[in-house]
């Protein structure tokens, strides 16, 4: 079990992720000098903390999917009114990309090969789309793949939307379109 860090190493982590997200996001070659000087920290500290830039990209992508297994328990998309799931999946979801869009953006979408999306988190998602289809909010004759894919890239597009509408907003400019664009007819 790995040892637990000091208050002041998780915060220099923190920082460093946070600088990394917001480098790559505009320089996705940064270098780990680049990302210690953004984040204000020795790159001694970025070193220590991350053996590799892959390293680094995996605790990126570790950290999504932490966040991201956290909305879906707290959508509980088994259980809640499919609607309900869908709301609290994207409006969260929604919130976690516009605020570590790199990151969300280099663990994918889950329905490629090269995702590293927990699986656990698209498991979350099917559900809820499954139970959405169950209530008629979505067509029965749709593939659930094709249906997520549309999902997500409203996602994304919603995240880089210029404007400035909060992500509870936009949130459900994507549940609007996505469910009046793939809901029955």
């Amino acid at each position: 079990m790995p040892r637990a860090l000091r208050a002041d190493a998780e915060r220099s982590t923190a920082r460093i992720l946070e600088a990394a997200d917001r480098l790559l996001r505009g320089n996705p070659e940064a270098t780990l000098e680049q990302i210690a000087d953004a984040a204000g920290v020795a790159r001694s500290t970025v070193h220590r903390r991350f053996a590799s830039r892959a390293a680094l990209l995996a605790a990126l992508t570790g950290l999504v999917n932490d966040r991201l297994r956290e909305v879906v328990a707290r959508a509980r998309p088994e259980t809640a009114p499919p609607l309900v799931a869908l709301h609290q999946l994207t409006d969260v979801a929604l919130t976690l990309k516009v605020d570590w869009r790199f990151a969300v953006d280099l663990t994918g979408d889950g329905t490629t090969e090269d995702s590293t999306l927990d699986p656990a988190v698209l498991t979350g998602l099917t559900t809820a789309f499954s139970r959405a289809r169950e209530e008629g909010l979505i067509r029965p004759d749709l593939d659930t793949d094709w249906v997520l894919r549309i999902y997500f890239a409203l996602m994304h597009e919603a995240a880089v939307r210029p404007g400035g509408e909060d992500a509870h907003t936009r949130a459900q400019d994507v549940l609007d379109v996505f469910l009046h664009g793939v809901g029955p007819r």
